[in-house]
């Protein structure tokens, strides 16, 4: 029963500190605003606090929307098929 649980107790840690893939995610990467698959940009606001305000604005038109920090600054996405109400909701302001 020893050996058995040694042997389970060096296969686990041999297991967690092999080089391979990670359990740990990594940092999240920003990117330029064309790799965020299929989202559009329709704004760039500038604060978060700016950017929170247009997404819920959206949101209350029952649009989907994200803020999303890329490497050329904050940008709030919508999906294609709300991109023309969303930007009409955003033009009102």
């Amino acid at each position: 029963m020893v050996f058995l649980v040694m042997g389970l107790l060096m296969l686990l840690l041999r297991w967690t500190f092999s080089r391979g893939r990670s359990l740990v995610t990594r940092p999240p990467r920003t990117g330029h605003p064309t790799e965020y698959g299929m989202l559009v940009s329709v704004a760039a606001p500038r604060s978060y606090e700016e950017g929170e305000r247009l997404r819920q604005q959206l949101l209350d038109q029952d649009i989907r929307a994200t803020v999303t920090l890329t490497d050329q600054g904050l940008r709030l996405f919508v999906w294609p098929e709300d991109e023309l109400r969303a930007r009409t909701v955003l033009d009102r302001d």
